[in-house]
């Protein structure tokens, strides 16, 4: 009996991580698909001004194993060095100019903002893209640690109170944020981001959550968000949850063929009111 209970322990041991590595796989494959035949290169609908100055500039905000982790950093150009701050987190493609576009924008609203690097490139097609997700999520604790020194970055920098948001990938980095933060996050924003339904998983999460996903995302289907939003409440956890119904995968990026202008403005605003609430 000790032999077979041995031998259960075994398997459940090997099995495990196997079970964990498939829903991602499924999903990395789902992106791939959806990206198929795109390009990363913004476009001039994806580079949109930010609504006030704002100064960015590349930056050193710590390292991990060894390996600086460069970033980009941007705040309003005549505002006060201390105040709330924001994580921004790439999608597939890596910190690029669409993202350093999207940290301009919330740096106008009067934020530092902060994108961080999980990948330490950026990616010129979807087979590379992939290859980066999939070595980003093979060493989860690593890039834990990336946020980790995300945060107390921001903290150096004076940041009274700290968001998240991330797109794609980065919308799943972006939760992690909130498991890593702690007490430290208070306000986090998923787009279309692989959720996480278990609650255990989820008890470090102090924050709550505003998710923006699309009907049509079938890397992403409702049901799984639902089960999050469900975990979540379990957990005591403040949630909001749109689906846009007629939207798919990364609706909200100006230079993919999945664009959905109506839905990104919509998405965009209710960022902004999430984090005037939660962060000010």
């Amino acid at each position: 009996m000790t032999q077979i209970i041995r031998s259960l322990v075994l398997l459940a041991a090997v099995v495990a991580p196997l079970a964990a590595q498939a829903p991602q796989a499924d999903y990395a494959t789902a992106m791939h698909r959806a990206h198929g035949k795109e390009t990363p290169t913004a476009t001039p609908a994806a580079l949109i001004a930010p609504r006030s100055a704002v100064t960015g500039s590349d930056v050193m905000y710590g390292t991990v194993g060894g390996r600086m982790l460069h970033g980009y950093m941007a705040r309003p150009a005549n505002g006060a060095k201390t105040g709330p701050a924001i994580i921004v987190v790439h999608e597939w493609w890596g910190l690029n100019d669409n993202i350093k576009a999207v940290v301009d924008r919330y740096a106008g609203e009067g934020y530092t903002v902060l994108a961080v690097d999980l990948f330490g490139r950026v990616a010129t097609s979807p087979d590379t893209a992939m290859v980066l997700y999939q070595t980003a999520m093979k060493d989860v604790p690593a890039g834990e640690k990336n946020l980790a020194a995300a945060i107390a970055y921001l903290k150096a920098q004076g940041a009274t109170k700290i968001g998240s948001v991330g797109y794609c990938f980065g919308g799943h980095w972006s939760l992690r944020t909130g498991l890593v933060g702690g007490r430290q996050i208070s306000g986090v924003v998923m787009y279309y981001g692989a959720p996480i339904t278990q609650r255990a998983q989820l008890a470090r999460l102090k924050a709550p959550v505003l998710g923006l996903f699309g009907g049509l995302d079938k890397g992403i289907p409702v049901d799984s968000v639902r089960a999050m939003e469900r975990a979540l409440t379990a957990r005591g956890r403040k949630v909001e949850i749109k689906v846009y119904a007629d939207a798919n995968h990364a609706f909200a990026n100006a230079s993919g063929q999945a664009y959905n202008a109506a839905a990104a403005n919509d998405a965009w605003q209710k960022s902004l009111a999430f984090f005037r609430t939660n962060l000010r």
